[in-house]
């Protein structure tokens, strides 16, 4: 049946009912348009997922994007409201971009553990976990 035939029956069924079941089917129609919980079908992607879909936390992420414009201005000869990065705020910048460079490695190894478990390619798997995660090869 298409679906627009289903809608117009479900209609009329509905439009059958006497007042005291409607509110069941309602309530029925709720739990149904409810999203799917993102559960691993296997206890074993649990970890692997949590490590895919990490990310710095907001004021982190923050502080990081102002330190790159900062340091992208100063490298292209802009002033900006701060001048060139301080020491500290370079040594700051180095360590959230090596934090996040070992995290990419953490997460393409998570990524090829999942695609090992699911007997899938990288890019299906990929495909599979978009748009909730970023691409594997993303900064």
């Amino acid at each position: 049946m298409p679906p627009i035939d289903i809608r117009q029956r479900a209609i009329a069924l509905l439009d059958q009912l006497p007042q005291n079941k409607l509110v069941a089917v309602v309530q029925l129609l709720e739990v149904l348009a409810e999203p799917a919980p993102q559960t691993p079908a296997n206890p074993d992607e649990a970890p692997l997922l949590a490590i895919i879909q990490w990310q710095l936390p907001p004021l982190e992420q923050s502080r990081l994007d102002d330190l790159r414009d900062a340091q992208r201005a100063a490298q292209e000869g802009q002033g900006c409201e701060w001048g060139e990065l301080s020491e500290a705020e370079h040594q700051q910048l180095i360590h959230y971009e090596d934090r996040l460079e070992q995290h990419r490695v953490e997460r393409l190894e998570a990524l090829m553990n999942l695609a090992k478990l699911r007997n899938l390619d990288l890019l299906s798997l990929n495909r599979q976990l978009s748009p909730q995660a970023q691409p594997f090869n993303a900064a």
